[in-house]
């Protein structure tokens, strides 16, 4: 009989075991670790099961037997942490650009034609000058549809104008929406057609935000098993963002009252998801 899961939408889904499969390997889980996580899932596996009970089930597993993959494996959940209020996201972003090499300023005020825009990053490298909108999401079964597309686009369309009569010199190249989702259909369709860049949970292809992540190294501290979330949120008030800002300085992890013992934990867990080049 064929298994039905329950997505956190509600939405009924075959059950396919290489989806869990491709997920754990891409928190570079060893083989016989993954395929023993399938085992485990599909010993209890029924018809109705929710997807947030296999991940929990999954996450579980990889906690008690590899740590480095278990922080790969929630990290669409560890972004989803930087809430509930966008601003650590847009500060997340801003350091995914530093790492490729962008020079970045968050929160930057912009005059338009109309009127004055909150740009979440400003990021400037070569020739590139460019306006990036960070749209976080709580959840991560909210999509960021067409109409945060032409919102991004018509933002960008005022500020350019007035910088074309006024400051030519000084226009931006273009427009970059970034979020922790994924992008509806149309979204995508539009930003192909409009030049407006996007990158996404699913988008695009190769490029996605968590391969960028990966590539980068740049991984949230919410994604580290060995804090609680109490100390991530302490540590996001500091305005730590990455666990690399803790292995370049672990001092705010004493700041907020971790012990000796924890803190050498923590510093063992970062070193193994995001070891940083010094």
């Amino acid at each position: 009989m064929p298994i039905y899961i329950v997505k956190a939408s509600g939405e009924r889904e075959l059950w396919d075991a290489q989806k869990l499969e491709r997920s754990l390997r891409a928190a570079k889980a060893s083989n016989d670790v993954v395929q023993e996580i399938v085992r485990h899932i599909e010993k209890d596996l029924r018809d109705g099961l929710r997807t947030n009970e296999i991940y929990a089930h999954a996450f579980s597993f990889l906690k008690r037997y590899d740590r480095p993959s278990a922080a790969q494996y929630s990290l669409r959940r560890a972004i989803a942490q930087l809430g509930p209020s966008g601003f650590p996201f847009e500060r997340f972003v801003a350091k995914i650009l530093n790492a490729r090499g962008y020079h970045t300023k968050v929160g930057q005020i912009v005059r338009g034609f109309c009127i004055a825009h909150e740009v979440d990053v400003t990021a400037e490298k070569n020739d590139e000058r460019i306006l990036v909108e960070a749209k976080f999401h709580n959840s991560p079964e909210i999509r960021s549809d067409v109409k945060v597309a032409l919102y991004v686009s018509a933002r960008f369309a005022d500020i350019e104008k007035r910088l074309a009569e006024e400051e030519p010199g000084e226009r931006f190249t273009h427009a970059w929406l970034i979020t922790n989702t994924h992008f509806t259909s149309q979204a995508i369709q539009y930003g192909s057609c409009s030049g407006l860049s996007l990158t996404g949970w699913n988008y695009p292809k190769g490029n996605t935000l968590q391969d960028i992540v990966q590539e980068t190294q740049t991984h949230p501290i919410t994604c580290l098993t060995t804090l609680t979330p109490a100390h991530k949120s302490q540590l996001l008030n500091e305005g730590v963002v990455l666990c690399q800002d803790i292995l370049k300085d672990p001092a705010p992890l004493a700041r907020i009252g971790i012990n000796k013992t924890r803190i050498a934990s923590v510093l063992k867990e970062g070193e193994q998801v995001c070891p940083v080049t010094l």
